[in-house]
């Protein structure tokens, strides 16, 4: 049976690459991944995202349930989403039997400084300078972020370089759903 895995942690903390290079490391051992990135499902679900609560309760729930219909067809999936709220990730693991969670940790500022520099190819750019600037609802920032409070991985991206953080993910991936996951 296919699992899923929930990459969370602020804007900026390194979901993204870390949850690639993952990706990478498994398909080296036979361990094929569909990543659901919200930034890039955001813009058929939300073309302009307001990011409400209304909003993002309608766009992170769609997003628990498509990977659950992935995983009932056999596909293992990652999703790279912030999902600021707890609600989001818990109903992904009651939908999803083998479910796990990999909370990216990193402080704040690094994320701020990370964002500000950075080229993601769907991610919204500048978001933290919009959150002072324009009033944008910025998890950690004027949104609440609501932790994990027992995620099945952790990875410091403040500490770890991405490689390290990747091999740490895989590995406990591979430990919780056996290397011979779908």
């Amino acid at each position: 049976m296919a699992f899923a895995v929930w990459f969370t942690g602020f804007p900026g903390s390194g979901k993204t690459v870390v949850a690639s290079r993952v990706k990478a490391l498994l398909s080296k051992k036979g361990i094929a991944v569909k990543i659901l990135q919200l930034d890039e499902i955001r813009r058929v679900l939300t073309p302009e995202p307001r990011y409400t609560d209304e909003e993002r309760d309608i766009v992170y729930f769609s997003l628990g349930y498509m990977a659950k219909l992935l995983v009932e067809n056999g596909i293992n999936v990652f999703i790279d989403a912030t999902a600021n709220r707890r609600k989001y990730r818990n109903a992904a693991r009651k939908m999803i039997p083998k479910f796990a969670e990999v909370f990216v940790r990193c402080p704040l500022p690094v994320c701020i400084e990370r964002e500000a520099r950075r080229k993601a190819v769907f991610s919204p750019k500048g978001i933290y300078e919009k959150s002072g600037l324009k009033g944008a609802n910025v998890p950690g920032v004027n949104v609440p972020y609501e932790e994990p409070l027992k995620p099945e991985i952790v990875v410091d991206t403040d500490k770890m370089k991405p490689d390290e953080s990747a091999r740490k993910v895989a590995d406990a991936i591979i430990a919780l759903f056996g290397s011979e996951a779908s």
